[in-house]
């Protein structure tokens, strides 16, 4: 081996975008990526939880930007987001696609319409398709380029009223797959993170104590998941720890299935 154990989770000088980086596991992605020496850029439609964010990391001795994009606003915004985190910061190296929307049990099929499945493939499919298309064009010039998509389990999951939110978390995983063939030559890798059950404040909408207790019925490690668990698993992939990995799943659910049973 010719690097040690801490170079090969080194980030210093590489310019990371992350996709809602303003809450939950999009903000321990930025936290963990700047404190890996990345420079981050902390992306979400609400301006003032990634300049939140992104000051939290400057006060630390990191460095980190805040832009605002709506994923949904369309091609045009999301290719100006990856313009502009490379103007801010030289390039860009790694992209971490974790915004998205949708699922939680409510997608009854008699009362969503095409409107809100446009919506939700364009959060969970279209917007990682496009940024990684654009963010591919600074990664190969930079000789170093890494995709996180942040999948879930309810792309492999069967579940009432997910078909929506999971039928497009399982098509990530296979955009994943499929665009590994086509950035490799490139010097690109791309891969997803799948979370279980994860405490953030959408899990805690839909929590109860006795669903915690059904979840941890088959879930071996007796616990819920944690951001810290699911930003590490992004490091995991982003750093060159993993530099012969791409177009897998890595599911981070405590070995286990936790489904709202």
């Amino acid at each position: 081996m010719d690097k040690n154990i801490i170079d090969l989770f080194d980030l210093s000088g590489r310019t990371v975008v992350v996709t809602g980086g303003g809450d939950g596991i999009g903000r321990g992605c930025c936290e963990i990526l700047a404190a890996a020496g990345a420079n981050v850029v902390v992306s979400n439609r609400t301006l003032w939880k990634a300049e939140a964010v992104a000051d939290e990391i400057k006060a630390k001795g990191g460095n980190a930007a805040a832009l605002m994009c709506d994923v949904t606003a369309g091609e045009t915004a999301l290719r100006q987001l990856i313009d502009d985190a490379a103007e801010i910061f030289g390039t860009v190296n790694i992209l971490i696609n974790n915004a998205g929307g949708g699922g939680g049990g409510k997608e009854d099929p008699w009362h969503i319409d095409l409107d809100y499945v446009e919506r939700i493939y364009m959060m969970n499919l279209f917007a990682p398709w496009v940024l990684s298309k654009y963010a591919a064009i600074y990664m190969e010039r930079s000789g170093y380029g890494s995709i996180v998509n942040i999948t879930s389990m309810s792309s492999i999951n069967a579940d009432p009223c997910m078909s929506i939110y999971g039928s497009s978390k399982a098509a990530l995983n296979h955009l994943c797959a499929n665009m590994a063939y086509d950035l490799g030559p490139k010097g690109i890798r791309i891969n997803c993170v799948g979370p279980g059950a994860v405490r953030t404040k959408a899990l805690a909408s839909v929590l109860t104590p006795e669903i915690e207790a059904r979840m941890l019925s088959h879930t071996p490690i007796r616990r819920l998941g944690e951001v810290d668990d699911i930003a590490r698993a992004v490091l995991f992939l982003a750093s060159p720890a993993s530099s012969w990995i791409s177009g897998q799943t890595l599911m981070v659910n405590g070995g286990g299935v936790q489904t709202l049973d």
